[in-house]
């Protein structure tokens, strides 16, 4: 018998294939996981999470698991969720697109006033300071070498993204 194909699933998907592997979860438990894990390159929102889990199901990459409280559900992955999340891993290498809205407003900062171009500068580089030491907290502590790769990837974009801000003239 031939081995069982693999459902294409996109990334949000994957991502969330990706948590379940630690074991079954609610949608506010994937939410929640996904900002800790990789929530500084990758962003799931909860109305993402809460659209791809039904579609998952219904297409047997994930099962219903144990009902919680406030009537939040559980979800588990399936072989075939397994087969789909590691066919994803397999294919797509290449450059990804940067879509960063923050990157998008630096482009066009010229066109605020000094206030306005001064506060955003000011507010991102609070962000992107906290997400630093964020970032370098979890390299740090992280013994797995692909999570650890991934950290010290988020510290190194976190250092760029204060770099930019740095250059962006705010007088």
């Amino acid at each position: 018998m031939p081995p069982a194909r693999a459902t294409a699933v996109n990334a949000t998907a994957a991502a969330l294939l990706g948590l379940l592997h630690d074991g079954p979860m609610t949608g506010g438990q994937l939410v929640a996981t996904a900002g800790q894990r990789f929530g500084s390159f990758f962003s799931v929102t909860r109305s993402q999470v809460y659209r791809e889990l039904p579609v998952l199901a219904e297409a047997g990459l994930l099962k219903l698991g144990k009902q919680g409280p406030r009537a939040s559900q559980q979800y588990a992955i399936t072989a075939a969720g397994r087969r789909s999340f590691k066919a994803w891993l397999a294919t797509g290498g290449g450059a990804d697109p940067l879509r960063s809205p923050l990157v998008l407003r630096l482009l066009y900062a010229g066109s605020l006033t000094v206030k306005q171009r001064a506060e955003l500068v000011r507010s991102s580089r609070e962000a992107y300071a906290a997400r630093l030491e964020a970032a370098r907290a979890t390299a740090r502590g992280e013994p797995d070498p692909h999570r650890k790769a991934v950290a010290d990837f988020a510290v190194a974009h976190a250092r760029s993204m204060l770099k930019l801000l740095d250059a962006i003239p705010t007088e």
